[in-house]
């Protein structure tokens, strides 16, 4: 069974091509993280939020990333982080041509 880690919080920016500028090193490092199969990185610049989607192997993966992202996120003095981990209905998802394998 996979895992969905859904990541969101407040922040002023960088936003939109400047975010892509500012945090390709952060996303190349994300790659090596235990489990990680995918993110999808997400941002509202007019309601000044970001996060991100994640796919893991195990719910343990999951867990253990959201703790050590979350104290890097407070790290840059972001707030109000908010995360929740699902398990993957993978029989339905496949349907709905979910990127899972």
């Amino acid at each position: 069974m996979k895992y969905l880690l859904q990541v969101d919080f407040t922040m002023d920016g960088p936003f939109g091509e400047e975010m892509s500028e500012a945090f390709v090193d952060l996303a190349k490092s994300i790659n090596e993280e235990s489990g990680m199969i995918w993110k999808i990185w997400t941002e509202n610049a007019a309601t000044k939020e970001a996060g991100g989607i994640y796919l893991f192997e195990t719910k343990t993966d999951a867990e253990k990333y959201l703790t050590m992202h979350s104290e890097r996120l407070t790290s840059f003095g972001i707030t109000d982080i908010r995360g929740k981990i699902f398990e993957v209905n993978e029989a339905l998802s496949t349907i709905n041509k979910a990127p899972i394998n």
